[in-house]
């Protein structure tokens, strides 16, 4: 499995609008971060986790002709607004495979009303086919995927175990018996938003708690701010096995 970083920054993304904190001025790539996403490819199949308001630039910037489907985490914006630039696949596809909690496709139905319409749809709008994810496995390709369900503040969020890699944002807390589920790890992707703890994230310290806990082969660092600090300042503190993600990472397992 191939899996690229399409985007590993917080909600408004890295520099913010009009921001003047140093890591919003920096020169170098690995700061500037777009809202979080990875790519997923494996055999023939090509995955996309959250789609946000970036999808359509991370898309061209990956090179990504086809997709087989979105698997969502929740239902934010930061994570789902990029849904109508699924109009290219669609065109050339047909209907584009989503997989979400019920909940979040209730509210994908209300900002998207015209694309989930049962009824005469504007020329041009892409169709979709629904997938439901419960907290059980289910199917992705020919892949048997695993829901990590936590929270995000008081959000019920899904974090999703491929095989022998997991990839966890917007985490806050976790079950025990969630966290069974991320043992015999060779990569744990997870989120670390800042330095100072958080109501609805997991901080840094709090990131590297649950991978101690778990204790992948390798972990990596995502949907971070800029209040975690210049990439290559946190990456000289953090464990041999633990990388801060960047924007067009890509790793192979």
């Amino acid at each position: 499995m191939k899996i690229t970083f399409l985007g590993t920054g917080t909600s408004q993304g890295i520099p913010i609008i009009g921001s003047d904190h140093p890591v919003c001025l920096s020169e170098n790539s690995k700061d500037k971060r777009l809202r979080v996403s990875v790519l997923l490819e494996w055999n023939d199949y090509t995955f996309v986790v959250d789609c946000g308001p970036d999808f359509r630039q991370q898309m061209l910037r990956a090179n990504v002709s086809k997709i087989d489907g979105i698997i969502f985490t929740h239902e934010h914006a930061d994570h789902t607004m990029g849904l109508d630039d699924i109009r290219p696949f669609f065109f050339r596809q047909g209907d584009i495979p989503l997989f979400a909690h019920q909940r979040v496709f209730k509210s994908l139905e209300k900002r998207f009303d015209y694309i989930f319409t049962t009824g005469k749809k504007y020329p041009g709008v892409p169709s979709v086919a629904k997938i439901e994810v419960k907290n059980k496995p289910f199917l992705v390709g020919d892949l048997n995927v695993i829901p990590i369900d936590g929270l995000h503040y008081k959000l019920q969020v899904f974090g999703y175990r491929f095989h022998n890699f997991a990839y966890l944002t917007d985490m806050k807390t976790i079950a025990d018996k969630e966290v069974e589920k991320l043992k015999n790890l060779d990569v744990l992707v997870v989120n670390a938003l800042r330095i100072k703890p958080h109501i609805s994230h997991f901080n840094l310290e709090e990131a590297l708690e649950l991978i101690e806990r778990v204790k992948p082969k390798r972990a990596y660092l995502t949907h971070v701010s800029h209040y975690l600090g210049f990439h290559d300042d946190v990456q000289q503190i953090l464990p041999e096995n633990v990388f801060l993600a960047y924007d067009n990472l890509q790793i192979t397992i």
